[in-house]
């Protein structure tokens, strides 16, 4: 097989911390010996994250077996996600903003077409519906678990108790038409036609999507990380995966 030298889109910071990371977690389970030291173990993971690169590529070009690559990321996510902020976390850190945009968004995977509960009729594919928080500059604050793909996003908020926590904490919310009939704090916009809306709900309606398509950087926060644009992994892992995008994001940044 052959390999050549490539690049990763993300600053020294990812790796360091990674690396610290995992330095610290080998010390803590008292691991004497590997074939790749913490810094190279961390460009590893970054590489499999950021790039999507898999497990044969990575064990070709590191000259490790495809079981270490396996082994050595399913580690290392695990340590990731532990960083990752619940939502409590962020609704403290959301109560020091203005507000925030809530939106949902779906993390495509293989799937076949008996897969039902994993079939998004929105998107029409399969996937994961995964609920984001942004703050009002689209800054990325906090992910949530992923359900299977046909959840809606009303569905989905309630089942993670965003809606719950949002209205305990007083803090105000926009979101788009999916998550009507949410109350609290959620803020959405006018229902209907846009000829049939009166001018004022038109301007509110305008004003509205101005402040929620800034929370669209959110999401695509996460899918620069090309390994959750279309996931092959188990379902169980994704969840994880995404924690460990987010504390990286989070941490590293």
């Amino acid at each position: 097989m052959l390999v050549y030298p490539s690049a990763i889109d993300l600053s020294s910071s990812h790796l360091q911390f990674l690396a610290h990371q995992l330095a610290a977690h080998r010390r803590r389970i008292g691991s004497r010996w590997r074939r790749l030291d913490p810094g190279r173990q961390a460009l590893l993971v970054l590489a499999h994250l950021r790039c999507g690169d898999t497990y044969t590529r990575l064990a070709a070009g590191f000259g490790i077996g495809v079981a270490t690559v396996c082994r050595y990321i399913h580690e290392a996510v695990r340590v990731l996600a532990d960083f990752a902020p619940d939502l409590a976390d962020a609704t403290r850190v959301a109560s020091r903003k203005a507000y925030v945009i809530l939106d949902g968004t779906l993390l495509r995977i293989d799937r076949i077409a008996a897969d039902r509960p994993y079939y998004s009729g929105k998107h029409k594919r399969h996937g994961m519906n995964v609920q984001v928080l942004a703050d009002p500059a689209g800054r990325l604050l906090w992910a949530s678990p992923a359900l299977p793909g046909s959840a809606h996003d009303l569905t989905a908020a309630r089942a993670h108790g965003i809606v719950d926590a949002l209205t305990a904490a007083g803090i105000q919310c926009w979101a788009d038409k999916a998550y009507r009939g949410a109350g609290g704090p959620l803020r959405i916009p006018y229902r209907g036609k846009w000829h049939n809306l009166s001018p004022g709900q038109q301007a509110v309606n305008r004003s509205h999507a101005r402040i929620r398509a800034l929370g669209e950087r959110a999401v695509s926060t996460l899918k620069t990380w090309r390994l959750l644009r279309r996931l092959r992994c188990s379902t169980t892992r994704i969840t994880d995966l995404t924690r460990a995008v987010l504390a990286l994001h989070l941490n590293a940044t």
